[in-house]
């Protein structure tokens, strides 16, 4: 059994590559970016992984449903209100349905089975806890969600520093918990280290799991040197003081994991690597197609020894 962190674009190619190998596959879904939009509860990273192992996911923008229309937000448009959100009309009855269902008492990890259901999904998906938790940036200008921040004012500002509300409190679902017990391979993926992963290790509990399984859980690179293939990681890395490159990842993961796998291009970082007491592994990390998110996928369970 395979249990995968996941969170973002870079995250549901490697799950889509990891299920290809027609493995028992766990998902835990970060939910430090779900987000309140007119009235509806809004979880995009939870919604990529499903959309993607449905087969539904809007491969170019790497969110949404594909062929969505948007009239429902130029209908918003013309009463006035912000429409810097571009959800579509099938997405909105994603979190339209959820919102109802949470308002009658439902959770979020009943709602997100659910919904796998519905959507013909075979692996697991697990939000990482019940609880809220918020990612926000603090930026020279002040502090906003992760959303507003990325989606809303495109990463403009400096970043100072990233906050998790609420994660000191969240209690993790113990589903998550399980799946990481019970897994022969933990992977993190190769989402952004400090807002799709990062929210997930930020809970106790959590955390506390991983380190205790260590030997068991393998990082996945989202760098090449000091680039991050999409979305502001690198940005992020820089803030919180983090040497922007594998070597840096394997660092602010080392006391969950001791197993990473890098791009054949960082192999001068291996050695530094190592002295972290890490095994490394390198290969070609970017997953353009599907032919490369399953040859990742593959090289994972079949070349990664734990």
């Amino acid at each position: 059994m395979i249990t995968i962190l996941a969170g973002g674009t870079g995250s549901v190619k490697l799950v889509r590559g990891l299920v290809s190998q027609e493995h028992d596959v766990n998902v835990i879904s970060n939910v430090g970016d779900n987000y309140w939009l007119y009235g509806m509860y809004v979880c995009p990273d939870i919604d990529t992984i499903v959309y993607g192992l449905a087969d539904l996911l809007d491969y170019e923008r790497g969110w949404g449903i594909k062929k969505d229309t948007f009239n429902f937000l130029r209908q918003m448009e013309v009463f006035g209100e912000e429409t810097w959100f571009r959800i579509g009309d099938r997405d909105a009855a994603t979190h339209l349905i959820r919102t109802n269902m949470l308002k009658n008492g439902k959770n979020l990890s009943d709602i997100t089975k659910w919904m796998c259901e519905k959507f013909a999904v075979g692996a697991k998906v697990i939000p990482v806890t019940d609880n809220s938790v918020e990612t926000r940036i603090i930026t020279d200008k002040g502090e906003l969600h992760l959303q507003e921040y990325w989606v809303k004012y495109r990463g403009k500002d400096k970043v100072e520093g990233i906050q998790y509300i609420g994660a000191d409190k969240a209690r993790p679902n113990p589903e998550a918990i399980n799946a990481i017990h019970d897994a022969d391979m933990v992977i993190l993926a190769p989402g952004n280290p400090l807002t799709s992963i990062g929210p997930m290790l930020q809970i106790k509990g959590v955390r506390k799991e991983l380190s205790k399984m260590k030997k068991r859980v393998v990082a996945v690179s989202p760098l090449i040197g000091n680039k991050a293939f999409s979305g502001p990681a690198a940005q992020y890395m820089e803030a919180a003081g983090i040497e922007v490159n594998a070597y840096g990842l394997a660092k602010m993961y080392s006391d969950v994991c001791s197993n990473i796998v890098i791009d054949s291009k960082d192999k001068l970082l291996t050695k530094k690597i190592q002295n972290l007491d890490m095994h490394v592994y390198e290969t070609k990390i970017a997953m353009k197609n599907k032919m490369a998110e399953d040859a990742l996928g593959s090289f994972l369970l079949k070349q990664v020894r734990v």
